[in-house]
Protein backbone atom coordinates (compact mmCIF):
# COMPACT_ATOMS: atom_id res chain seq x y z
CA UNK A 1 0.00 0.00 0.00
CA UNK A 2 3.02 2.42 1.04
CA UNK A 3 4.32 1.62 -2.83
CA UNK A 4 0.76 2.70 -4.02
CA UNK A 5 0.79 6.02 -2.32
CA UNK A 6 4.79 6.62 -3.23
CA UNK A 7 3.92 5.92 -6.56
CA UNK A 8 1.18 8.55 -6.47
CA UNK A 9 2.74 11.23 -5.06
CA UNK A 10 5.19 11.08 -7.53
CA UNK A 11 3.39 10.93 -10.34
CA UNK A 12 1.16 13.68 -9.36
CA UNK A 13 4.15 15.90 -8.60
CA UNK A 14 5.45 15.41 -11.83
CA UNK A 15 2.15 16.70 -13.22
CA UNK A 16 2.14 19.71 -10.80
CA UNK A 17 5.37 20.55 -12.36
CA UNK A 18 4.09 19.95 -15.92
CA UNK A 19 0.93 21.79 -15.48
CA UNK A 20 3.01 25.30 -13.62
CA UNK A 21 5.40 25.17 -17.15
CA UNK A 22 2.51 25.12 -19.06
CA UNK A 23 1.35 28.21 -16.60
CA UNK A 24 4.38 30.30 -16.21
CA UNK A 25 4.72 29.98 -20.06
CA UNK A 26 1.08 30.72 -21.10
CA UNK A 27 0.91 28.06 -23.22
CA UNK A 28 -2.37 26.11 -24.41
CA UNK A 29 -3.07 23.84 -22.03
CA UNK A 30 -3.98 20.61 -24.46
CA UNK A 31 -2.72 16.99 -24.36
CA UNK A 32 0.45 17.91 -26.55
CA UNK A 33 1.81 20.46 -24.39
CA UNK A 34 0.74 17.99 -21.27
CA UNK A 35 2.65 15.24 -21.87
CA UNK A 36 5.61 17.25 -23.73
CA UNK A 37 6.50 19.31 -20.33
CA UNK A 38 4.91 15.69 -18.18
CA UNK A 39 7.64 13.66 -19.87
CA UNK A 40 10.57 16.77 -19.18
CA UNK A 41 9.20 16.78 -15.37
CA UNK A 42 10.34 12.98 -15.48
CA UNK A 43 13.51 13.56 -16.91
CA UNK A 44 13.68 10.30 -18.92
CA UNK A 45 14.39 11.51 -22.37
CA UNK A 46 17.39 13.44 -21.68
CA UNK A 47 17.18 14.84 -25.61
CA UNK A 48 13.78 16.60 -25.07
CA UNK A 49 14.98 18.35 -21.67
CA UNK A 50 18.38 19.60 -23.44
CA UNK A 51 16.71 21.05 -26.43
CA UNK A 52 13.91 22.42 -24.61
CA UNK A 53 16.67 23.96 -21.95
CA UNK A 54 18.43 25.38 -24.55
CA UNK A 55 15.61 26.79 -26.67
CA UNK A 56 14.40 28.85 -23.35
CA UNK A 57 17.93 29.67 -22.77
CA UNK A 58 17.83 31.54 -26.32
CA UNK A 59 14.66 33.03 -26.66
CA UNK A 60 13.35 32.81 -23.35
CA UNK A 61 9.97 31.06 -24.53
CA UNK A 62 8.59 28.14 -26.63
CA UNK A 63 6.60 28.72 -30.06
CA UNK A 64 3.76 26.48 -31.24
CA UNK A 65 5.78 25.66 -34.11
CA UNK A 66 8.74 24.54 -31.46
CA UNK A 67 6.34 22.69 -29.31
CA UNK A 68 4.92 20.94 -32.44
CA UNK A 69 8.73 19.96 -33.41
CA UNK A 70 9.60 18.90 -30.45
CA UNK A 71 6.49 16.39 -30.11
CA UNK A 72 7.17 15.10 -33.56
CA UNK A 73 10.47 14.45 -33.14
CA UNK A 74 11.00 13.26 -29.85
CA UNK A 75 7.71 11.73 -28.63
CA UNK A 76 5.73 10.83 -31.81
CA UNK A 77 7.93 8.14 -32.79
CA UNK A 78 7.84 6.68 -29.51
CA UNK A 79 3.87 6.15 -29.36
CA UNK A 80 4.26 4.58 -32.85
CA UNK A 81 7.00 2.38 -31.82
CA UNK A 82 4.65 0.74 -28.77
CA UNK A 83 1.63 0.56 -31.81
CA UNK A 84 3.98 -1.33 -33.44
CA UNK A 85 4.94 -3.46 -30.86
CA UNK A 86 1.52 -4.20 -29.62
CA UNK A 87 0.75 -5.06 -33.65
CA UNK A 88 4.09 -6.90 -33.62
CA UNK A 89 2.74 -9.00 -30.47
CA UNK A 90 -0.55 -10.00 -32.11
CA UNK A 91 1.15 -11.27 -35.60
CA UNK A 92 3.24 -13.50 -33.27
CA UNK A 93 0.54 -14.82 -30.91
CA UNK A 94 -1.37 -15.83 -34.08
CA UNK A 95 1.34 -17.38 -35.59
CA UNK A 96 2.55 -19.51 -32.37
CA UNK A 97 -1.50 -20.41 -32.29
CA UNK A 98 -1.20 -21.24 -36.19
CA UNK A 99 1.71 -23.66 -35.17
CA UNK A 100 0.17 -25.22 -32.89
CA UNK A 101 -2.93 -26.54 -34.33
CA UNK A 102 -0.58 -27.38 -37.02
CA UNK A 103 1.30 -29.52 -34.49
CA UNK A 104 -2.03 -30.91 -33.66
CA UNK A 105 -2.98 -31.91 -37.18
CA UNK A 106 0.16 -33.58 -37.65
CA UNK A 107 -0.54 -35.76 -34.83
CA UNK A 108 -3.68 -36.79 -35.94
CA UNK A 109 -2.24 -37.28 -39.39
CA UNK A 110 -0.06 -39.56 -38.03
CA UNK A 111 -2.74 -41.48 -35.97
CA UNK A 112 -4.30 -41.84 -39.43
CA UNK A 113 -1.76 -43.63 -41.05
CA UNK A 114 -1.39 -45.69 -37.95
CA UNK A 115 -5.26 -46.40 -38.73
CA UNK A 116 -4.78 -47.28 -42.47
CA UNK A 117 -1.83 -49.77 -41.83
CA UNK A 118 -3.42 -51.80 -39.14
CA UNK A 119 -6.53 -52.18 -41.09
CA UNK A 120 -4.98 -53.15 -44.05
CA UNK A 121 -2.61 -56.02 -41.92
CA UNK A 122 -6.39 -57.26 -40.63
CA UNK A 123 -7.72 -56.85 -43.79
CA UNK A 124 -5.03 -59.39 -45.14
CA UNK A 125 -5.67 -61.53 -42.08
CA UNK A 126 -9.46 -61.34 -41.91
CA UNK A 127 -11.80 -64.57 -42.41
CA UNK A 128 -15.39 -63.77 -42.76
CA UNK A 129 -17.45 -60.41 -43.23
CA UNK A 130 -17.71 -59.51 -39.79
CA UNK A 131 -13.88 -59.23 -39.61
CA UNK A 132 -13.97 -57.35 -42.65
CA UNK A 133 -16.84 -54.81 -41.61
CA UNK A 134 -15.18 -54.41 -38.10
CA UNK A 135 -12.21 -53.28 -39.94
CA UNK A 136 -14.00 -51.06 -42.65
CA UNK A 137 -15.79 -49.20 -39.86
CA UNK A 138 -12.72 -48.18 -37.70
CA UNK A 139 -11.23 -46.99 -41.58
CA UNK A 140 -15.14 -44.94 -41.83
CA UNK A 141 -14.77 -43.06 -38.48
CA UNK A 142 -10.51 -42.68 -38.96
CA UNK A 143 -11.69 -40.68 -42.16
CA UNK A 144 -14.21 -38.82 -40.38
CA UNK A 145 -12.12 -37.86 -38.01
CA UNK A 146 -9.07 -36.87 -40.66
CA UNK A 147 -11.90 -34.62 -42.30
CA UNK A 148 -12.80 -32.76 -39.42
CA UNK A 149 -9.88 -31.86 -38.67
CA UNK A 150 -8.81 -30.78 -42.02
CA UNK A 151 -11.80 -28.63 -42.23
CA UNK A 152 -11.27 -27.01 -38.86
CA UNK A 153 -7.43 -26.51 -39.90
CA UNK A 154 -8.55 -24.73 -43.02
CA UNK A 155 -11.55 -22.73 -41.37
CA UNK A 156 -8.62 -21.53 -38.75
CA UNK A 157 -6.17 -20.66 -41.29
CA UNK A 158 -8.71 -18.55 -43.14
CA UNK A 159 -9.35 -16.73 -40.05
CA UNK A 160 -5.41 -16.46 -39.74
CA UNK A 161 -4.64 -15.52 -43.35
CA UNK A 162 -7.88 -12.59 -42.60
CA UNK A 163 -5.89 -11.64 -39.71
CA UNK A 164 -2.66 -10.96 -40.05
CA UNK A 165 -3.69 -9.86 -43.36
CA UNK A 166 -5.24 -6.89 -41.05
CA UNK A 167 -2.56 -6.65 -39.22
CA UNK A 168 -0.60 -5.97 -42.36
CA UNK A 169 -2.51 -3.32 -43.04
CA UNK A 170 -2.19 -1.73 -39.34
CA UNK A 171 1.68 -1.78 -39.20
CA UNK A 172 1.39 0.02 -42.66
CA UNK A 173 -1.07 2.28 -41.43
CA UNK A 174 0.89 3.06 -38.70
CA UNK A 175 4.00 3.44 -40.73
CA UNK A 176 2.09 5.99 -42.68
CA UNK A 177 1.11 7.92 -39.49
CA UNK A 178 4.47 7.97 -38.02
CA UNK A 179 5.72 9.83 -41.62
CA UNK A 180 2.50 11.88 -42.23
CA UNK A 181 2.65 15.48 -40.61
CA UNK A 182 -0.89 15.74 -38.75
CA UNK A 183 -1.62 19.57 -39.46
CA UNK A 184 -1.38 19.85 -43.41
CA UNK A 185 -1.21 16.10 -44.37
CA UNK A 186 2.21 16.18 -46.00
CA UNK A 187 5.14 14.26 -45.27
CA UNK A 188 7.09 14.81 -41.99
CA UNK A 189 10.76 16.10 -41.44
CA UNK A 190 11.57 12.62 -41.17
CA UNK A 191 10.02 11.37 -44.20
CA UNK A 192 11.63 14.53 -46.29
CA UNK A 193 15.54 13.25 -44.69
CA UNK A 194 14.37 9.49 -45.80
CA UNK A 195 13.24 10.36 -49.52
CA UNK A 196 15.69 12.90 -50.39
CA UNK A 197 18.42 10.58 -49.59
CA UNK A 198 16.88 8.31 -51.70
CA UNK A 199 16.32 10.27 -54.79
CA UNK A 200 19.81 11.92 -54.24
CA UNK A 201 20.96 8.43 -54.34
CA UNK A 202 18.68 7.24 -57.64
CA UNK A 203 19.23 10.97 -59.52
CA UNK A 204 23.57 10.40 -59.26
CA UNK A 205 22.24 6.45 -60.55
CA UNK A 206 20.50 6.93 -62.95
CA UNK A 207 22.72 10.67 -64.38
CA UNK A 208 19.53 12.17 -63.86
CA UNK A 209 18.79 16.16 -62.79
CA UNK A 210 16.88 16.48 -59.19
CA UNK A 211 16.08 20.08 -57.99
CA UNK A 212 15.14 20.90 -54.42
CA UNK A 213 12.18 23.88 -53.52
CA UNK A 214 12.36 25.08 -49.50
CA UNK A 215 9.36 27.44 -49.10
CA UNK A 216 8.54 29.42 -46.21
CA UNK A 217 5.44 31.51 -45.33
CA UNK A 218 5.87 35.19 -45.80
CA UNK A 219 5.16 36.80 -41.71
CA UNK A 220 3.76 33.99 -40.33
CA UNK A 221 4.88 35.01 -36.84
CA UNK A 222 2.13 38.30 -37.52
CA UNK A 223 -0.86 35.77 -38.22
CA UNK A 224 -0.11 34.06 -34.98
CA UNK A 225 0.12 37.21 -32.63
CA UNK A 226 -2.20 39.03 -34.69
CA UNK A 227 -4.91 36.33 -35.19
CA UNK A 228 -4.16 33.55 -32.33
CA UNK A 229 -2.63 29.84 -33.29
CA UNK A 230 -5.53 28.86 -34.59
CA UNK A 231 -5.56 31.07 -37.60
CA UNK A 232 -2.13 30.35 -37.67
CA UNK A 233 -2.81 26.75 -38.16
CA UNK A 234 -5.10 27.62 -41.05
CA UNK A 235 -2.67 29.50 -42.76
CA UNK A 236 -0.32 26.28 -42.66
CA UNK A 237 -3.31 24.05 -43.51
CA UNK A 238 -3.89 26.51 -46.73
CA UNK A 239 -0.28 26.11 -47.60
CA UNK A 240 0.01 21.79 -47.39
CA UNK A 241 -3.56 22.10 -49.72
CA UNK A 242 -2.03 23.91 -51.70
CA UNK A 243 0.90 22.14 -52.16
CA UNK A 244 -1.38 18.87 -52.55
CA UNK A 245 -3.07 19.98 -55.25
CA UNK A 246 -0.22 21.49 -57.35
CA UNK A 247 2.31 18.59 -56.56
CA UNK A 248 1.80 14.79 -58.32
CA UNK A 249 3.31 12.10 -59.38
CA UNK A 250 7.18 11.12 -58.09
CA UNK A 251 7.26 14.64 -56.80
CA UNK A 252 7.84 14.38 -53.36
CA UNK A 253 6.25 17.45 -50.30
CA UNK A 254 6.51 17.66 -46.93
CA UNK A 255 6.41 20.11 -44.48
CA UNK A 256 10.27 20.78 -43.38
CA UNK A 257 9.52 22.18 -39.95
CA UNK A 258 7.79 25.18 -38.63
CA UNK A 259 6.26 27.16 -41.54
CA UNK A 260 8.72 25.78 -43.70
CA UNK A 261 8.37 23.29 -46.87
CA UNK A 262 10.13 21.67 -49.23
CA UNK A 263 9.18 19.97 -52.24
CA UNK A 264 11.62 17.40 -54.06
CA UNK A 265 11.68 17.47 -57.62
CA UNK A 266 13.16 13.70 -59.38
CA UNK A 267 14.19 14.28 -63.33
CA UNK A 268 13.81 17.72 -63.08
CA UNK A 269 16.27 20.65 -64.16
CA UNK A 270 16.69 23.95 -62.67
CA UNK A 271 14.35 25.89 -65.15
CA UNK A 272 11.45 23.63 -64.81
CA UNK A 273 12.26 23.57 -60.70
CA UNK A 274 11.56 27.64 -61.14
CA UNK A 275 8.27 27.53 -62.92
CA UNK A 276 6.78 24.41 -60.69
CA UNK A 277 7.89 26.90 -57.63
CA UNK A 278 6.38 30.29 -59.12
CA UNK A 279 3.28 28.20 -60.18
CA UNK A 280 3.18 26.96 -56.10
CA UNK A 281 3.85 30.42 -54.98
CA UNK A 282 0.49 31.97 -57.12
CA UNK A 283 -1.31 29.52 -56.24
CA UNK A 284 -1.28 29.77 -52.41
CA UNK A 285 -0.97 33.47 -53.57
CA UNK A 286 -4.63 33.08 -55.37
CA UNK A 287 -6.46 31.68 -52.42
CA UNK A 288 -8.06 34.12 -49.43
CA UNK A 289 -7.59 33.57 -46.06
CA UNK A 290 -10.73 33.75 -44.63
CA UNK A 291 -11.41 33.68 -40.27
CA UNK A 292 -14.25 30.28 -40.03
CA UNK A 293 -15.50 32.05 -36.68
CA UNK A 294 -16.75 35.25 -38.55
CA UNK A 295 -16.35 34.69 -41.87
CA UNK A 296 -13.79 38.15 -42.18
CA UNK A 297 -10.92 38.14 -44.59
CA UNK A 298 -7.40 38.14 -43.41
CA UNK A 299 -5.91 38.92 -46.59
CA UNK A 300 -4.03 36.84 -49.02
CA UNK A 301 -1.06 34.59 -47.65
CA UNK A 302 2.68 34.58 -49.93
CA UNK A 303 5.37 32.71 -49.78
CA UNK A 304 9.48 33.06 -50.56
CA UNK A 305 11.43 30.23 -52.24
CA UNK A 306 14.37 28.97 -52.63
CA UNK A 307 15.78 26.24 -55.44
CA UNK A 308 18.57 24.93 -56.14
CA UNK A 309 19.74 21.74 -58.32
CA UNK A 310 22.00 18.68 -57.66
CA UNK A 311 25.72 18.75 -58.74
CA UNK A 312 28.27 16.48 -59.57
CA UNK A 313 29.89 16.16 -55.44
CA UNK A 314 26.62 17.03 -54.34
CA UNK A 315 25.67 14.98 -50.92
CA UNK A 316 22.27 16.08 -49.53
CA UNK A 317 23.43 18.54 -46.94
CA UNK A 318 24.89 20.80 -50.07
CA UNK A 319 21.92 20.28 -52.04
CA UNK A 320 19.81 21.78 -48.79
CA UNK A 321 22.05 24.45 -47.79
CA UNK A 322 22.33 26.07 -51.22
CA UNK A 323 18.34 26.24 -51.25
CA UNK A 324 18.05 27.26 -48.02
CA UNK A 325 20.60 30.12 -49.18
CA UNK A 326 18.40 30.70 -52.02
CA UNK A 327 15.37 31.07 -49.72
CA UNK A 328 17.32 33.47 -46.98
CA UNK A 329 17.98 35.41 -50.47
CA UNK A 330 14.37 35.81 -51.57
CA UNK A 331 13.31 36.80 -47.97
CA UNK A 332 16.05 39.08 -47.25
CA UNK A 333 15.12 40.84 -50.93
CA UNK A 334 11.16 41.79 -49.88
CA UNK A 335 9.64 38.13 -49.98
CA UNK A 336 7.01 36.66 -52.12
CA UNK A 337 9.43 35.30 -54.78
CA UNK A 338 11.94 32.49 -56.47
CA UNK A 339 15.42 32.75 -56.23
CA UNK A 340 17.56 30.33 -57.17
CA UNK A 341 21.52 29.49 -57.73
CA UNK A 342 22.01 31.33 -60.21
CA UNK A 343 20.49 34.56 -59.86
CA UNK A 344 22.40 37.66 -58.45
CA UNK A 345 20.24 38.05 -55.33
CA UNK A 346 21.89 34.29 -54.19
CA UNK A 347 25.58 35.53 -56.05
CA UNK A 348 25.75 38.10 -54.22
CA UNK A 349 24.60 36.21 -50.52
CA UNK A 350 26.82 33.59 -50.99
CA UNK A 351 29.57 36.24 -51.77
CA UNK A 352 28.78 37.88 -48.48
CA UNK A 353 28.95 34.61 -46.53
CA UNK A 354 32.31 34.09 -47.59
CA UNK A 355 33.84 37.45 -46.99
Amino acid sequence: MAKVLDEHERTMAFAEIALGQIRSLRQNAIPRNYEIWYVYATGYNAQLNKIINETLTRSGKLTESDLEQIYETYLSHIKATDRIDKVGARVIGEIDDVVKLLGEALGVSATYYESLTGAGQELSIAQNTDQVRSVIEILVKSTREMRDTNMALEERLNLSKNEISSLQQSLEAIRAESLTDPLTGLGNRKYFDRMIDAAVQEAFANGEPLSLLLLDIDHFKSFNDSYGHLTGDQVLRLVGLSLRQTIKGQDITARYGGEEFAVVLPNTGLRQALTVADHIRRAIMAKELKKKSTGEILGRVTISVGVSQLKLGDDTDALIERADACLYAAKRTGRNRVICEIDPEYVAEARSQVA
